[in-house]
């Protein structure tokens, strides 16, 4: 008999019913039933979660170890009693998540007694089912980062592709491959999902402009937030000059911002040329008139802006070199001659400068990477320091796949008995009389290509062939497959499995030349084609399955055979390839 530790009304998804925790589970009992709706055991309980003190509900949340979800649980005792009920079931289960998480290393070993009896798998599955859970999902697919980021990407990886979650559980949940040759190849997700992590979203490019709306009565409000606040304050100094200087000793904050949005220095500040239509909502403000400005409408700016100093990326810095060409200027190109645009125009261009300076004094930004060339004279490698651009280099050489060459000896041999035949028979040319022969074969030429004709017969053909291939990819793409809904998710199934085991078996042999995970041993290769090999060898019996299934549902075992004749292929040359290569090793070995 279970000893209880302690025990309250409380309720579980607004049913009311007993909490009850013991010296082996945590259980909840409806009112009126006998059976617990909810039955924890102590070794799945991972985190604890408590609302507030104070709050108008007493909760509890106990998460579990393959559920972050886990229970919720609401104590209906009156507040006291409930919450001294609470903090006697929180300590309780802060003791049981303790031990549970000094005994991380070896959660999945005693499982069984405490849980629910299941159908006991086949051994080869549990194998590979616990390899998978207990020792890939900690260890980092990723090298230089923590097992809890990288599964937090893994988890982000899978969500974001339901194709990819479906073939993980199909593969990975169910045993036939372990969940760090599921990821091996596919770290390039992870790093994109780390790098998307890692970006920062920089300011917004619009212009701070709040637009006034009109409730009932023909009032006209605009909403003021923090944000917008910050913004003005950043777009336009002198507001904020005018916010220190008056507030809160001449005016309240919200007076201030009424004052503000009524004032000529808000329309001013306005993102639009300004209309004589919206001058009698503008009102004179003794405050806020003293912070006005003339416009900046005079042909030289009024703020002088920074002259670029590295000649590399002056646009203009070639103008004077070439004054001589190019369009006469004419009235169209007078700079000012519309004087009222010059304020917006200036105004933009600053906006638009102050972002392209925000966005380069940010201080995560990394400092850019230029690849020197080593040069005596130091002034010509800033130069060409200043000028490349990392984006048109590739940071990294690929080595390709070494091609694998039956009788490579020979092959080199013909190649040099061809050269050495060719250099023996060659002889002298006389390059004189090379050249009057084509000379004298150019004479003419005029007449000759005015005469050309070219039939068009050979054109039509290859438009018409174009066209019926054009037309037959179409018609393939538009045309239904007309197989059942349950038939062709198998299929696909099938398919994706298959293809996974195929990407599994040829990088085992070929792995590619550069890689982020850990590379593995020959023998761990070995083992893990032979492997695939194994499951790809049982991709026939699975399609004469689904071909067997297709004429249960009136499919034609010709059409499914057909659909998955490409996979077929691929599968039985891998195969094939695999046998090949263990004949050779063997008799390798042999002699």
């Amino acid at each position: 008999m279970p000893t209880t530790l302690c025990s309250a009304k409380a309720s579980y998804k607004k049913q009311p019913g007993t909490l009850e925790l013991t010296d082996s589970h945590l259980t909840w009992t409806q009112e009126g039933k006998k059976a617990p709706a909810v039955r924890v055991p102590h070794l799945e309980a991972s985190s604890l979660f408590c609302s507030k003190e104070g709050a108008a509900q007493v909760r509890l949340k106990l998460g579990l170890v393959n559920d972050e979800a886990g229970h919720n649980f609401t104590f209906t005792s009156p507040s006291a009693v409930a919450y001294a009920e609470r903090e006697a079931f929180k300590q309780e289960l802060t003791n049981i998540i303790s031990r549970n998480r000094s005994a991380a290393p070896t959660p999945l070993q005693k499982p069984t007694p405490l849980s629910t009896p299941a159908k006991t798998p086949a051994p080869i599955q549990s194998t590979s089912r616990a390899t998978s859970v207990s020792s890939d999902t900690r260890t980092p697919i990723l090298s230089g980062i923590d097992a809890a980021t990288d599964f937090r990407l893994r988890k982000k990886v899978l969500l974001s592709s339901p194709e990819l979650l479906a073939l993980h559980k199909e593969l990975v949940m169910s045993g036939h491959i372990t969940e760090s040759e599921f990821w091996d190849g596919r770290e390039h997700l992870l790093l994109a999902e780390a790098a998307a992590e890692g970006q920062k979203r920089g300011r917004p490019g619009q212009l701070v402009d709040p637009r006034p709306q009109t409730v009932e009565g023909g009032e006209v409000k605009i909403v003021i937030t923090p944000q917008l606040v910050h913004d003005i304050f950043d777009e336009f100094p002198v507001v904020a000059k005018a916010y220190n200087d008056n507030v809160p000793n001449k005016l309240s904050e919200a007076e201030f911002w009424k004052r503000y949005f009524q004032s000529k220095l808000f329309n001013a500040h306005r993102a639009s040329i300004r209309s004589s239509a919206a001058q009698h909502v503008v009102k004179d403000d003794p405050i806020f008139d003293k912070y006005l400005e003339k416009d900046d409408d005079e042909l030289e700016p009024r703020r002088t802006r920074n002259e670029v100093s590295d000649l590399f990326i002056n646009i203009g810095a070639t103008l004077e070199d070439h004054g001589e060409t190019g369009n006469e200027k004419d009235v169209t190109m007078q700079a000012g001659r519309q004087r009222g645009a010059l304020p917006l125009i200036r105004k933009f261009n600053e906006h638009s400068e102050r972002l392209l300076n925000s966005a380069l004094s940010v201080p995560s930004l990394p400092p850019a990477k230029r690849r020197r060339i080593d040069s005596g004279n130091d002034e010509d490698g800033d130069a060409y320091a200043q000028i490349t651009l990392d984006d048109l280099r590739d940071p990294e050489a690929m080595n390709g796949i070494t091609l694998q060459m039956q009788d490579r000896e020979r092959y080199f041999e013909g190649q040099l008995a061809r050269s050495a035949s060719e250099q023996a028979g060659g002889e002298a040319i006389d390059v004189r009389a090379a050249f009057a022969e084509l000379k004298h074969g150019f004479r003419g030429w005029e007449t000759r290509f005015s005469q050309l004709r070219i039939d068009k017969k050979a054109g039509d053909a290859a438009l018409d062939s174009m066209t019926q291939n054009v037309s037959a990819r179409l018609d393939i793409r538009t045309r239904k497959t007309n197989f059942p809904p349950t038939l062709f998710r198998q299929l696909t199934t099938c398919q994706t499995a298959a293809n996974e085991f195929l990407r599994q078996f040829w990088t085992s042999l070929y792995p590619p030349p550069t890689t982020t995970s850990s590379s593995a041993t020959p023998s761990q290769s070995a083992a893990k084609a032979a492997k695939m090999a194994g499951y790809l060898s049982k991709t026939r019996e699975k399609v004469e399955a689904l071909v067997r299934a297709g004429q249960l549902e009136g499919v034609e075992p010709e059409r499914v055979e057909v659909a998955m004749k490409p996979l077929m292929d691929a599968v039985e040359h891998a195969l094939a390839f695999y046998r090949a290569r263990n004949a050779k090793t063997s008799t390798l070995k042999t002699a």
